[in-house]
């Protein structure tokens, strides 16, 4: 998987892609938050993948791993979502966490059980997306995942 790291010039198309995804938009250019792009040939994103870095860096919140519906059912959302681990490991967190309503069987395949929103919270309170939640009421619609973090 050739993946190319988020860029500021490159804040329009990501967050069109993550709408069209419906996922957070929150803080994607902030400098906890650490995303990757996979293009097309045509320099498309077909994918998108990263996380937020507890301050800390013991956590790591995984966010943003989507994958366009005409590039679904291939892998690709799996292999977006282990380089997103991978990374976290190498940067040195040793628990990643998530949001997802929709997703629990992707996630649990990756070795994600589910878990209380507030051991989320609490490990991630300084980070964007759990910020976010919180004050639009949307963290009480949620479901939290969490797994420790080995080389994958």
């Amino acid at each position: 998987m050739d993946l190319e790291r988020y860029k500021p010039a490159d804040v329009e198309a990501l967050t069109a892609f993550l709408r069209d995804a419906d996922l957070t938009l929150s803080g994607l250019d902030a400098p906890s938050v650490r995303l990757w792009l996979d293009r097309d040939e045509a320099g498309v994103i077909v994918g998108s993948t990263g996380y937020e870095i507890s301050g800390d860096g013991h956590h790591a919140l995984i966010r943003s791993v989507a994958v366009s519906p005409m590039q679904r059912s291939r892998g690709r959302g799996g292999g977006l979502a282990r380089f997103a681990l991978d990374r976290a490991v190498e940067e040195g967190a040793n628990r990643a966490w998530l949001f997802s309503r929709r997703s629990g069987p992707f996630w649990r395949k990756l070795g994600f059980e589910s878990v209380a929103n507030d051991q989320l919270t609490e490990a991630l309170a300084d980070t964007h997306q759990v910020r976010l939640f919180q004050q639009t009421g949307q963290l009480e619609r949620e479901f939290a995942w969490s797994r420790a973090l080995t080389a994958i």
